[in-house]
C-alpha cells in the first residue's frame, strides 16, 4: 500500500472490510474520497456514511451493505488512474463495467460523476476506479 495514493487506500480498506464481512469501516477524510463514497451510496454500494470527528482527525465512516445471505453488494472495486499512470477518458469511449452492472467513477471538470452521468452530460475525465 502507498501513503502517497489515498484513493487506492480508500478501495482496498473497503475492499478489507467488506471481505471480512466488517459493519463499518472508517476511513481519513478528503474531498474526493467524500465524492466517491457519496457516488457509492447513490449506487446502492454502501448503506450510508457520516462523516465523524476521531482524535482531533475527520474521518468517513462507511457502513458497508450486505445482501440476504450476508454477501457484500460490492463484488470489487478496481483503481484505474494511479499516480504514475493516469487514465482518462472521453465521454464517447467511457467504459462499461461488467456489462452495465458496475459503475466507473470518473473525475470530472464539472466534478466527480459516474460515467454514466458523465457520458450524459458529454465530458470525459480522468477514471478514477470501476465498483461491481
Amino acid at each position: 500500500m502507498s501513503a502517497s495514493d489515498p484513493v487506492a487506500d480508500m478501495l482496498t480498506k473497503i475492499r478489507n472490510a467488506a471481505q471480512a464481512r466488517h459493519e463499518k469501516v472508517d476511513i481519513p477524510t478528503s474531498k474526493l474520497k467524500l465524492e466517491i463514497v457519496k457516488i457509492l451510496k447513490t449506487e446502492g454500494f454502501v448503506k450510508n456514511f457520516k462523516k465523524v470527528q476521531e482524535e482531533g482527525h475527520s474521518v468517513i465512516r462507511i457502513f458497508l451493505k450486505y445482501d440476504d445471505q450476508n454477501e457484500s453488494v460490492i463484488h470489487g472495486l478496481e483503481k484505474i488512474s494511479t499516480p504514475g499512470r493516469r487514465v482518462y477518458s472521453g465521454y464517447k469511449d467511457m467504459p462499461r463495467v461488467m456489462n452495465g452492472y458496475g459503475i466507473v467513477i470518473v473525475s470530472t471538470s464539472s466534478g466527480v460523476t459516474t460515467g454514466r452521468k458523465a457520458k450524459e452530460k458529454m465530458v470525459g475525465g480522468e477514471l478514477v476506479c470501476k465498483v461491481w
